[in-house]
């Protein structure tokens, strides 16, 4: 038997889902959805004894790991690809309360992963909230004349986890004076000029910085002016 099949450790019945209608040699009933061969004969489940087991999908390998580990008795169930000429597996019988045990199991690490996922969320939103607030400060430092409040936004914008922006660069996580300038520079270049407006009018972006080039710089002028203030932030 070959194919990508889930663990199992100790089981080594085998329970074919058959492709064609197949009846059981003891007892007639049929057509079957799973059978043992013993000695050639189909047998349904239960004249093989083994129509107390449940059966467990392939897919979830921790699941299917702890039910199999836990089952006395468990079987491999099968099916035969036509296509790539071999039989895979489908799934497991085991017993029904080996697999309880194995979904409490299962379900209890779920939970303890989802408060590790709400630990760490919150571990890197202050983390987060840290950075922000040193990239503030570190905006006021370099633009006195920039509101605090501005300054806040820029900062969070600009750290934003994620986004791939100058505050997310090592320069950026580094407080790097550059990078700083930069992201200062950004928010101009959007909230104080027409920018935007040219880009959505077609003017290329270079050709568009340029325009705009004398405007940011006199918002940074006023902003690095020690005790400066502005009205448009």
């Amino acid at each position: 038997m070959t194919g990508t099949p889930d663990p199992v450790t100790h089981s080594s019945l085998l329970v074919i889902q058959p492709l064609r209608r197949r009846h059981c040699a003891a007892c007639r009933r049929g057509p079957l959805p799973l059978v043992v061969l013993e000695e050639g004969a189909p047998l349904c489940l239960d004249c093989a004894d083994l129509g107390h087991l449940v059966f467990l999908p392939r897919g979830d390998t921790a699941l299917t790991r702890r039910a199999g580990e836990g089952s006395t008795l468990s079987a491999v169930v099968v099916r035969f690809n036509r296509r790539e000429a071999r039989y895979e597996r489908q799934g497991l019988l085991v017993e029904e309360a080996a697999l309880a045990r194995a979904e409490e199991r299962c379900l209890a690490d779920a939970e303890a992963r989802r408060r590790r996922r709400v630990r760490d969320a919150r571990r890197r939103g202050a983390e987060d909230a840290r950075f922000a607030e040193a990239f503030a400060r570190e905006i006021r430092r370099l633009f006195p004349g920039c509101p605090e409040g501005r300054a806040r936004d820029i900062a969070a914008h600009a750290s934003a986890r994620g986004s791939g922006r100058v505050g997310r660069s090592a320069a950026g996580r580094a407080l790097d004076e550059a990078a700083v300038v930069a992201a200062v520079a950004a928010s101009v270049r959007h909230a104080e000029t027409p920018y935007d407006r040219l880009l959505m009018n077609g003017v290329p972006r270079h050709e568009a910085r340029r325009r705009i080039a004398v405007g940011v710089a006199a918002v940074l002028g006023r902003w690095r002016a020690a005790g400066g203030r502005d009205t448009t932030g």
